[in-house]
């Protein structure tokens, strides 16, 4: 099983994955952003956003693939992932594998969004990269909350502003 909490940037994803993880501790996490900042080493990414490489979306199907496979445990993982075409795609593969996948999107107004992404920090080291990072994250906004209307049907919405304890509640209840 796998349990895809999606959202957009600065929604809570992560944190709620770290919600989840002491309550469920034979689940593993995987971050498909670990498989981008590979490949971003390997490889130019020419618009910036290593989900357009169709290699990353293989990759990440196949690594969750593999890892359900080989240790049969439930796998969490905190993506944004908007674009319908990669979500069919990425998705798609997981059920052609016979995997169940428990699809969750953190809902959040744009406000609270960019209040959160100016104060969370990724490169404390590196203020220019800060701000690029921010901007990045800020300028998909738009597209990550219209994304809502895209998503595959059996998707669950949660509020994201709902404290993570709840929200892990929630998730935990609807996947049983």
């Amino acid at each position: 099983m796998i349990v895809w909490m999606n959202g957009p940037f600065g929604s809570g994803k992560t944190t709620l994955v770290e919600e989840l993880r002491p309550r469920w501790p034979e689940a593993l996490v995987f971050d498909p952003e670990m498989v981008g900042y590979v490949l971003r080493e390997i490889v130019d990414v020419p618009t910036g956003d290593f989900q357009d490489l169709p290699l990353w979306r293989r990759q990440v199907a196949g690594l969750a693939v593999g890892l359900v496979e080989e240790y049969r445990r439930p796998l969490l993982v905190p993506m944004t992932l908007v674009d319908p075409g990669y979500v069919s795609e990425i998705f798609g593969a997981l059920k052609a594998a016979d995997i169940v996948v428990h699809h969750f999107f953190l809902k959040v107004a744009p406000e609270v969004l960019v209040r959160r992404i100016d104060t969370r920090s990724s490169f404390p080291d590196d203020p220019v990269q800060e701000e690029r990072v921010r901007a990045w994250c800020k300028a998909r906004i738009g597209a990550c909350t219209a994304a809502v209307d895209t998503l595959p049907g059996d998707t669950v919405f949660l509020d994201g502003e709902s404290t993570p304890p709840e929200l892990a509640d929630q998730v935990l209840a609807h996947i049983g």
